[in-house]
């Protein structure tokens, strides 16, 4: 097992770096229907592809192996913000994102090909997680709620359209999703009383294809707000369904001025992609008053499910359940914890959990499980096929909760205070929702998201600033390398030359990890 310190490795890639920028691969063309079937020289969204398992098929790199991974170049941003992007990478490019940044570098290399730097504005500059490319063109959503269409090629601008109006309250993280010709994004906003939506964009000129409003029309049943769509989401083109999550309502943590359940908040809904009506929904948390909102990741998965073949739907939820969903009907398949959950008193006849009025936030606190943070958050989670297994990172944790009465009814009128949590990684068996094995990530648990391969991979990071490559069967570690901070964005890997690359970001720093090139020629001559 080998461990390298920052400062090394850096150092290292700096004496190594080819002078030249080249990159001899032919131009594809990234159309629909080439997003439906990206090559394995590619990972062409954020999720690589449609099904947001993050699972790759390339076997280079395998279990006996992984300890002998370098590293291949080594990129600084320069800038303070960690990169919480997921980079994509087309023709040999590798583009990616912290806010109000983009850039393209040679992903053999790491040369910087070009860089683009979004005016100063009002946004809320937490994180970036990515861009979205269609034929020559990526789409860039801004801290202030602005998409940014730039030429591919060179980073120009092509065309900038507001989203939402930042003065309001709202403002972007996500990196958007490419379906057909629409252009797919959602919304962040940190005001309490803000409604939300899911919008698509013509790709070509910008305009407004649909809107899909979270929250039903003022004075109608369940009327609220909230419901940020603030993470992509995932799209089965046979059944031409696109599934988004949504965030909490508000008031956040006082739920009496919005009785009821709150439909579309804190759910998983499926859209037409074309039009934007919603065809069903589940919702995760009924009536939060917690603050846990269920935009993790819809992960799609075809198998069988009890000896019947199903198209599924997974989402291990901030609220700490762990679901599985007919996708072509919404239907409840599987409902269960993945971790101390104390909040529901069971669940209906949906599936859905049904909240214990007990556990809501009150003057002399309560003990909640999770804490506000959730079981787990926006770390992508990860579908291994060969062994059954959903991957998530996990945090089991308690926290104190309080209303306050003194904020009012309206703003978040509460508090929470986390009392513990460790971080683990987790790997479910979709059939039972049992927990096969945990992997610990440590004291407060990791930022990163996870990759498996069909090698029997698991990559990710822990707590500590590792990047940890693990076995899928048994979650043993195989190989790490320490990268200075903890990550906060998920890895990805490709193939160039044939050579299979692994990237990981971590703190203002992108690094690409492969096999030496003279091991990498024998992995594929042997196959």
């Amino acid at each position: 097992m080998k461990f390298r310190r920052i400062a090394a490795i850096l150092a290292v890639a700096a004496a190594t770096l080819p002078a030249a920028v080249t990159i001899p691969v032919k131009a594809q063309k990234v159309d629909d229907k080439w997003l439906l079937h990206p090559p394995s020289d590619s990972w062409p969204g954020y999720h690589g592809d449609y099904s947001g398992r993050r699972h790759s098929k390339l076997t280079q790199i395998t279990a006996s192996n992984v300890n002998d991974l370098s590293l291949a170049w080594a990129f600084q941003t320069g800038q303070n913000a960690s990169i919480k992007s997921t980079p994509i990478v087309v023709d040999g490019i590798a583009y990616f994102t912290v806010p109000d940044n983009v850039w393209a570098i040679d992903a053999r290399s790491g040369h910087q090909l070009w860089h683009y730097h979004y005016p100063p504005n009002k946004g809320d500059h937490i994180g970036q997680r990515g861009v979205a490319i269609y034929h020559d063109w990526l789409y860039f959503m801004s801290p202030d709620a602005h998409m940014i269409s730039l030429n591919a090629k060179d980073g120009t601008v092509r065309w900038n359209v507001q989203i939402a109006d930042v003065e309001q309250g709202y403002w972007t993280t996500e990196a958007p999703l490419i379906v057909g010709n629409h252009v797919i994004v959602g919304i962040g906003g940190d005001l309490d009383n803000l409604p939300t939506f899911v919008k698509s964009i013509d790709p070509e000129d910008g305009k407004l294809q649909w809107q899909w409003n979270v929250d039903p029309p003022p004075g109608t049943k369940d009327a609220t707000t909230g419901g940020t769509t603030w993470m992509p989401g995932t799209y089965d083109p046979e059944l031409n369904l696109l599934y988004w999550g949504t965030g909490n309502p508000t008031p956040v943590l006082n739920g009496s001025t919005r009785p009821g359940n709150d439909l579309y908040t804190c759910s998983v809904v499926a859209l037409n992609p074309d039009t934007g009506k919603l065809v069903w929904a589940f919702q995760a948390s009924p009536h939060d008053t917690h603050d846990w909102d269920a935009v993790e990741t819809p992960v799609l998965v075809d198998g069988d499910f009890k000896g019947k073949p199903r198209k599924m739907l997974m989402q291990a939820s901030r609220n700490g359940y762990f679901f599985v969903l007919d996708r072509a009907t919404g239907e409840n398949l599987l409902t269960t914890p993945f971790g101390p959950v104390n909040w529901a008193t069971g669940l209906d006849d949906k599936g859905q959990p049904i909240p214990n009025p007990a556990k809501e936030p009150a003057p002399d606190g309560r003990l909640i499980a999770p804490d506000e943070g959730g079981l787990t958050n926006y770390r992508a989670p990860s579908f291994d096929p060969a062994t059954g297994l959903f991957l998530v990172s996990a945090k089991p944790s308690y926290s104190l909760y309080f209303a306050k009465p003194a904020d009012g009814s309206y703003g978040w009128a509460g508090a929470d205070y986390s009392l513990w949590g460790n971080g683990v990684l987790e790997a479910i068996d979709y059939q039972t929702g049992k927990i096969r094995w945990s992997h610990e990530l440590g004291h407060g648990g990791s930022g990163a998201g996870i990759l498996t391969t069909d090698a029997g991979l698991v990559f990710t990071g822990d707590g500590r600033g590792n990047a940890l490559a693990l076995d899928t069967s048994d979650g043993k570690t195989l190989w790490h390398a320490g990268l200075g901070s903890p990550m906060q964005s998920s890895p990805i890997t490709y193939m160039l030359d044939g050579r299979q690359y692994v990237l990981t970001g971590s703190g203002g720093v992108l690094f690409a990890w492969t096999l030496p090139q003279m091991e990498a020629k024998q992995e594929q001559a042997a196959r």
